[in-house]
C-alpha cells in the first residue's frame, strides 16, 4: 500500500507515499524527509498549510500530528496532503493513519513505537445506511395499533 517513490530522475524530491481513510474521506500523503515541518494541505485547486487548514480545530490539529509527536520527529518532515470527500473529522483521522503508514514506510522501526498508540488501526466505522420502511438507519415512524 505504502511505498517509496521518487518525484524526478535525480532523485533530488524523494518522499514516502501512503494512504490513510476514515468514514468517507481519503487522504494521501507524501512525506518528504530532511525537511522543516511545513504540512501542505492540497483540496482540489487551493493548497494552504495544515493549521489554516483545521483552524478552530485545535483537537483535530493535534490528532493529525500524534504519530510525529510520538516519535519525536515533528520538525523533521515536510508533507503534501491530498485530501478528498467526508468532514473535518474523518479527514483528521485519514490524515492521521496516513502520516503513520508514510513513516512505518519510511523508517520501519517505527512501527514497534506507533503500535501501542493504536495509530495504525484503520478505524473501519462508518455511517449506517438507511433501511427501507424506516426513517433513518433505525429510526421507525410513530406506531399505532389503530
Amino acid at each position: 500500500m505504502a511505498a517509496t517513490k521518487t518525484a524526478s530522475a535525480t532523485g533530488a524530491n524523494k518522499y514516502t507515499f501512503a494512504v490513510g481513510r476514515r468514514k468517507t474521506a481519503t487522504a494521501s500523503v507524501k512525506l518528504f524527509p530532511k525537511g522543516t515541518g511545513i504540512y501542505t494541505v492540497v483540496k482540489g485547486t487551493s493548497r494552504m498549510p495544515l493549521e489554516q487548514y483545521f483552524a478552530g480545530h485545535p483537537h483535530h490539529m493535534k490528532a493529525v500530528l500524534s504519530p510525529f509527536a510520538v516519535l519525536g520527529m515533528l520538525k523533521s518532515f515536510d508533507a503534501d496532503i491530498n485530501v478528498t470527500a467526508g468532514g473535518k473529522a474523518g479527514q483528521a483521522d485519514a490524515i492521521k493513519l496516513g502520516f503513520a503508514r508514510a513513516l512505518v514506510e519510511f523508517n520501519p522501526e517505527a512501527r514497534a513505537m506507533l503500535k501501542p498508540h493504536e495509530l495504525l488501526k484503520r478505524d473501519p466505522r462508518s455511517k449506517e445506511r438507511k433501511k427501507p420502511g424506516l426513517k433513518k438507519a433505525r429510526k421507525a415512524p410513530k406506531w399505532s395499533k389503530r
